[in-house]
């Protein structure tokens, strides 16, 4: 064992009056008042270390990490968006885009609108013709809007041969893709279509009897006697057939040209 010899005044004191264990308490506060001091100079020299004391520990590490996580979430929205949009921007104004699709759907409806032929030999003055198909297509890919353009602009150029004709053709379209594309709008779903074929059809077949009763006598030579007598043998056999070629139609290439349309 080595003994360390110290110089010790009455009672163990050192020379000055303290104890040892007094010196080495005394000289640990003071570096730790010094280190404190230190430290607290380095902040107020750079007050940016203290920005984050009050931020969540990742922000510390990463102050760019929130920015980064904010820009992603917006383009995953705006990629989100895109694989529906339709042209048109928040403040409402048409793109070139969509108007060159409305275009595109309306010079269809006017074409096809065109090719007539009668579906019941027996009735050759009722003849079909395939713009309704044009008209539910643009319905269901662009919303009741859409159907409303392509289904009264289809027969505006039938307006100057047969006023009569067109004025009832367009209330007829309007019936059956108005309502189809209104369901299809908040049921975007196989059973939605088909409910809203389903409904556009009944809604297109009243229209059309109706129609029929008020508008024909006016331009055909007929009584209303004579329409309404024709109803049962002729008008709802044939609005019944074409509503539903238009119906099964949609159905099966509706999607193949959603897919395009939205690429």
């Amino acid at each position: 064992m080595r003994l360390t010899r110290c110089e010790s005044g009455a009672n163990g004191h050192s020379p000055d009056g303290r104890n040892e264990a007094q010196l080495s308490n005394f000289k640990r506060a003071e570096n730790s008042d010094t280190s404190s001091s230190s430290t607290s100079s380095i902040s107020s020299d750079h007050p940016d270390q203290n920005a984050y004391d009050d931020v969540d520990p990742t922000a510390r590490r990463c102050p760019l990490s929130h920015d980064v996580t904010a820009m992603n979430a917006a383009r995953q929205s705006t990629v989100a968006r895109n694989a529906h949009d339709t042209g048109v921007s928040d403040s409402g104004r048409w793109s070139t885009r969509r108007i060159a699709v409305y275009a595109l759907f309306v010079a269809l409806a006017i074409v096809t609108s065109f090719v007539e032929f009668p579906l019941i030999p027996v009735m050759p003055w009722l003849k079909y013709d395939p713009s309704g198909i044009v008209a539910l297509i643009a319905g269901f890919a662009f919303g009741p809007s859409a159907a409303v353009i392509v289904s009264v602009l289809g027969f505006l150029p039938h307006l100057f041969i047969t006023p009569w004709g067109a004025l009832m053709a367009a209330i007829v379209a309007l019936g059956l893709s108005v309502p189809a594309a209104l369901i299809y709008k908040y049921h975007r779903s196989q059973r939605g279509a088909i409910l809203g074929l389903m409904i556009g059809a009944a809604c297109a077949l009243i229209v059309a009897i109706l129609g029929n009763l008020v508008i024909t006598p006016l331009y055909a030579h007929m009584s209303v006697e004579q329409v309404a007598a024709l109803i049962v043998p002729a008008l709802l056999p044939f609005n019944l057939l074409k509503f539903a070629i238009d119906g099964v139609a949609t159905y099966f290439i509706y999607k193949p040209i959603s897919n395009l349309l939205h690429r």
